[in-house]
């Protein structure tokens, strides 16, 4: 008799570490079917940003100095500009110049300028400060940063004494035409297009005084 209920004892055991291992193995399955779901969604999802334009000037390289004429100093030609790589679905570009080591509580912005067509790559040095431009290409340009003066179009650097500033050049290809007027701000232009760039291009050009 002691023998046989040692026995049941053993079986019952192991029976219950049988079903507690089968109710484990099960929730475990459940568990990893509903987070694969939710794993996949996070990887990166292929987009506009991966593409990149390659943004440069005749005038100056990559995170170098930018040349006197092209300044505050001097003439305050807007510089030469070309790009390539730009997807060809693209219907329109825009590009924004501001300084981020100005002392100022934002980026100070030098240049605004959209609409420029999707077959236009190359922006030739000293456009007009004109908001509305038909030559020698067609776009429209918005404001500066300056309260006076030229407050439309190109305004090169001029910082403070001492320092050296990086002045970005940004490019943005667009899945749609800008539907803003002339002499837009930069934060507008920002707003306008949101959710419609389809690749970006970056040069960056330094100065100091």
């Amino acid at each position: 008799t002691r023998t046989k209920l040692s026995g049941d004892r053993y079986a019952g055991r192991w029976l219950t570490i049988v079903v507690a291992a089968i109710a484990t193995f099960s929730v475990y399955v459940r568990t990893n079917d509903a987070a694969e779901p939710a794993s996949s969604t996070s990887q990166p999802i292929a987009g506009a940003k991966s593409v990149k334009i390659q943004l440069s000037s005749t005038a100056f390289d990559n995170n170098a100095p930018i040349p006197r004429i092209y300044t505050g100093e001097s003439d305050d030609h807007s510089p030469p500009l070309a790009w390539e790589g730009a997807p060809d679905d693209a219907k329109e570009f825009a590009l924004i110049c501001d300084d981020p080591d100005a002392p100022s509580a934002e980026p100070w912005v030098h240049w605004v300028i959209y609409g420029i067509p999707a077959e236009v790559h190359a922006l030739p040095e000293g456009l007009s400060a004109n908001a509305q431009l038909t030559s020698p290409v067609a776009a429209k340009q918005g404001k500066n940063s300056w309260p006076s003066g030229a407050t439309v179009g190109y305004r090169g650097p001029m910082p403070p004494p001492g320092k050296t500033h990086h002045y970005h050049f940004k490019l943005y290809a667009l899945d749609t035409k800008v539907d803003s007027a002339p002499s837009a701000t930069k934060s507008e232009l920002l707003k306008a297009i949101q959710g419609h760039v389809l690749a970006e291009g970056e040069l960056i050009g330094t100065y100091s005084r």
